[in-house]
């Protein structure tokens, strides 16, 4: 079995040595790029199983290259930023980025998340693998699809994940607590769930801005609403 390949995406050298240095110590197989534009070419050359891409790159930033990735590929990519990027955060978010850190952080928390991450796109989500079908959604845990009205959805393995836990129990209420669990405990936060959401429904919504399938319930969380 071939390693996991992940791709560092930094542009302070300190940084990109150590994590790279972690990370292959912990059996990973890991490449290197310093602005955005070597990034996308690393993408398009080796396809990563994983991004660790940091949004403060100069000339391209992270979020221009997160953008562009995700028009093509559904990779996961943990975003790295500094304290004061937290607007960033969440357009990062919305951008289908499937976690964050922040500077400065230590190795072996990024190695905890790398590895939740990859669990999360490469294992089936809930206990039961059988398809669970909402109307005319259909989730499918063991070959991680989503179809809506017979067209296949793309997803990422965060929003998949998400809308799985959704699923499991249409008509009931998950707390955004709850929704986090999901996610094998990688503890996102609030409005990181809110901008998941977000991006699942600009997926599973006839009008996105007007949705009718997951419903909010303010001040507690969400629910699929039941066929």
């Amino acid at each position: 079995m071939m390693a996991v390949h992940v791709l560092v995406v930094d542009d302070q050298a300190a940084i990109v040595e150590i994590v790279r240095d972690y990370l292959a110590d912990a059996g990973f197989r890991v490449s290197t790029a310093r602005s955005g534009e070597e990034a996308l070419r690393q993408v398009r050359s080796i396809t990563p199983d994983l991004i660790v891409l940091d949004l403060g790159l100069p000339g391209m930033d992270g979020l221009d290259v997160a953008r562009t990735v995700r028009q093509t590929s559904g990779v996961p990519i943990i975003m790295l930023t500094a304290r004061t990027e937290e607007a960033d955060r969440v357009v990062g978010l919305e951008l289908g980025a499937d976690d964050y850190l922040v500077k400065p952080f230590s190795p072996r928390e990024l190695l905890a998340r790398v590895r939740a991450v990859l669990r999360r796109s490469g294992a089936v989500a809930l206990d039961d693998a059988r398809p669970l079908v909402v109307g005319d959604l259909v989730v499918d845990p063991q070959r991680r699809e989503v179809r809506v009205g017979g067209r296949d959805v793309e997803m990422t393995a965060t929003e998949f994940d998400l809308l799985a836990r959704l699923a499991s129990a249409p008509g009931r209420v998950f707390t955004r607590r709850q929704l986090t669990e999901a996610l094998h405990g990688v503890d996102v936060g609030g409005r990181a769930i809110d901008a998941h959401v977000k991006n699942v429904r600009r997926k599973v919504e006839d009008d996105p801005h007007r949705p009718q399938r997951i419903v909010t319930v303010h001040g507690v969380g969400y629910r699929l609403r039941e066929a």
